[in-house]
């Protein structure tokens, strides 16, 4: 019995496909280069006070308030970003969509919004299966937003 179930393990772990690395982008920094698809784009690396934006090829750190930006880049570990439910928001409420930027990669969006003064509601979680996209709606009144995957995500519109 223990030799036949060695012989099925030791099969099982040769016939196996190999498992596919998928390594995780490097968190962009001040002054490298980024993507011309990146155009426009902000991110905020988890380690870094300031977000970034890709501005002629090059990530560039934003030390101002700035008007909500409809592009984004999330990488590695998820980015919580702040909506119209709080001064100065990094994004505007309406139609989203995210584009996976590796195959082997979903994006995952989990959003809360004021529903009363110093209330927050419960989660509302949006996300597709790795290698497609993600359209959802940001809703008005965010309180907070956490992106996840490396994805690039643009709003589309706004709500009427």
């Amino acid at each position: 019995m223990r030799a036949t179930v060695m012989t099925v393990t030791t099969l099982t772990l040769l016939l196996a496909p190999p498992a596919v690395a998928s390594a995780e982008p490097e968190a962009p920094q001040p002054g490298t280069t980024c993507a011309a698809d990146f155009s426009d784009a902000m991110t905020r690396p988890a380690d870094s006070r300031f977000a970034l934006v890709c501005l002629n090829n090059q990530w560039q750190s934003v030390t101002t308030p700035q008007a909500p930006n409809d592009r984004w880049l999330s990488f590695g570990p998820p980015m919580t970003l702040h909506g119209e439910g709080l001064r100065n928001p990094d994004v505007a409420s309406g139609n989203w969509t995210a584009t996976p930027q590796d195959p082997d990669t979903g994006c995952r969006a989990e959003q809360r919004a004021v529903v009363e003064a110093g209330v927050v509601g419960a989660p509302q979680v949006s996300e597709a299966p790795a290698g497609q996209p993600l359209s959802f709606q940001v809703v008005p009144r965010l309180f907070s937003i956490e992106l996840s995957g490396y994805c690039l995500w643009i709003r589309t519109d706004s709500f009427q």
